[in-house]
C-alpha cells in the first residue's frame, strides 16, 4: 500500500512538472501586443530654471536673458535687454510623456535639460512651462523644484562633479490640462498590433481569442496585426471585452538568432538555434622573439682589446594543442556550448568560431553582429 502511494505521489509530481514546463513560456496577450490608437504621446516645451547659485547661463547666452525680459514685461515690469544681467537663470527644454487615457488634472514626471552653457541646474526651480504635442496644442503645464541628484563645484585649480548636473527631473511636475480623445468609444472593430510581427504568434493569438469567445471574433490578414470584432454581448462594453482577452496566455514563437558583440565579447543565442554536421578545431600559434644584446669588453687596465656588442636572440614558438570537435546535425545550443567548453575556448574565440560556422552554412540561425 505504501509503495502504491509512493508511486502515485511520484506520478502526480511528474505530471505537475510537465504542466509547469509546458506553461512556463506562455505570455499574456497584453504583453505581446497593443491596441491601435492606444499609445503614448511625447510632449515638449521651453522654460526657465531660476534660483541657481551663480551656475546659470553666462552673459554670452542671450536666450535666457531675452526670456527673462519677456517674462517681466508680461508681468508689467519694463526693462531692457542691455540693462539686465542674470547668472542665476538657465534656459531649459522640458520633455514629458503623455500616457493614453490620461485625464485632466493628472500629473506627469518631466525631464529638464539645460539648453545653454549653465554649469548646473541643481537646486533650481522650473517656472511655468507649457508642454505641447505634435499638433502644437498645449496638453500640460510643468512647474516645480528640479532634482538632479548631482553636484558640480570647482575653482581655477580643481573641480569636483557627481553625476550629470545639467539635467534633472521634476517628479509630478506637470499638470495635464487637455486629455486625449477615447479611441475605444463607438468602435465595433479593434486592431491588435503585435510588438514583434510573426506569422505563428499571430495565428496562435487568433486561435486563443476565438476559443475564448467560441466564435470567429479574431482574424489576421498579416503577421503584425489581429482585427477583433466586438461581440454583441460586449456592445458598449469595450473595456470589459479588452480586459477579458488581454489576460489570455499565448506561447510566442521567435526566430532563431545569434547576437554577437565584438567590442565586449558578448554572445546571446536563442533556444531554437540548430547546427548542421560540422567539424571544428581552433588553435593559436604564438611566436615570441626577444632581443637581449650582450656587451663584451676587455679586462680592466688592459692595453689591448675593444668593447663590442654581441647580439643575442631568443626565439620561442608555442602552438596550442586543440582537438577536432565534431557536432552532429540537429545539435542544440546546449550541445554547442558544452562542446566548445570542452575545447577550452574563450568568448573571444567563440565569436570567430560562430562566424566561421555561419560562413560554412552550418548555422541554422540568423547571425547579427552589433
Amino acid at each position: 500500500m505504501k509503495e502504491h502511494m509512493k508511486l502515485s505521489v511520484s506520478a502526480i509530481l511528474f505530471m505537475l512538472a510537465i504542466l509547469v514546463t509546458t506553461t512556463a513560456h506562455a505570455v499574456r496577450i497584453k504583453d505581446l501586443a497593443s491596441f491601435e490608437g492606444v499609445r503614448d504621446n511625447q510632449l515638449i516645451g521651453y522654460g526657465l530654471v531660476v534660483g541657481l547659485n551663480g551656475t546659470g547661463d553666462s552673459d554670452q547666452t542671450i536666450i535666457q536673458t531675452q526670456s527673462v525680459v519677456n517674462m517681466l514685461e508680461r508681468m508689467g515690469i519694463t526693462t531692457s535687454l542691455n540693462t539686465i544681467k542674470v547668472k542665476n537663470v538657465a534656459a531649459v527644454m522640458v520633455t514629458a510623456t503623455l500616457p493614453p487615457f490620461a485625464k485632466q488634472g493628472n500629473r506627469l514626471d518631466v525631464l529638464v535639460s539645460s539648453l545653454g552653457d549653465a554649469k548646473s541646474i541643481a537646486g533650481g526651480t522650473l517656472l511655468m512651462a507649457p508642454l505641447k504635442g505634435a499638433d502644437n496644442q498645449v496638453y500640460a503645464v510643468a512647474q516645480g523644484s528640479v532634482l538632479t541628484n548631482s553636484f558640480a563645484f570647482g575653482g581655477q585649480g580643481a573641480t569636483a562633479q557627481k553625476n550629470h548636473p545639467t539635467a534633472g527631473r521634476v517628479p509630478n511636475g506637470a499638470l495635464i490640462e487637455r486629455q486625449l480623445p477615447n479611441t475605444l468609444v463607438g468602435k465595433s472593430i479593434l486592431v491588435l498590433n503585435l510588438n514583434v510581427a510573426d506569422f505563428t504568434t499571430a495565428s496562435r493569438i487568433v486561435t486563443a481569442i476565438n476559443d475564448k469567445f467560441k466564435s470567429s471574433v479574431a482574424v489576421s490578414s498579416d503577421p503584425g496585426s489581429v482585427a477583433l470584432s466586438i461581440p454583441e454581448a460586449y456592445s458598449n462594453r469595450a473595456v470589459e471585452f479588452v480586459a477579458s482577452l488581454e489576460r489570455l496566455e499565448v506561447k510566442p514563437d521567435v526566430s532563431a538568432k545569434v547576437i554577437l558583440n565584438e567590442r565586449t565579447g558578448t554572445i546571446v543565442m536563442g533556444d531554437d538555434v540548430r547546427i548542421s554536421t560540422v567539424a571544428i578545431t581552433h588553435g593559436n600559434l604564438t611566436l615570441v622573439i626577444k632581443e637581449t644584446p650582450q656587451v663584451s669588453q676587455p679586462s680592466p687596465l688592459s692595453t689591448t682589446g675593444e668593447t663590442k656588442v654581441v647580439p643575442r636572440t631568443d626565439l620561442k614558438v608555442e602552438e596550442e594543442n586543440r582537438r577536432l570537435m565534431v557536432l552532429k546535425e540537429g545539435a542544440t545550443i546546449g550541445d554547442v556550448v558544452r562542446a566548445l567548453n570542452q575545447m577550452g575556448v574563450t568568448p573571444r574565440d567563440l565569436l570567430s568560431i560562430i562566424q566561421a560556422i555561419k560562413a560554412a552554412g552550418a548555422l541554422q540561425a540568423e547571425l547579427t553582429i552589433i
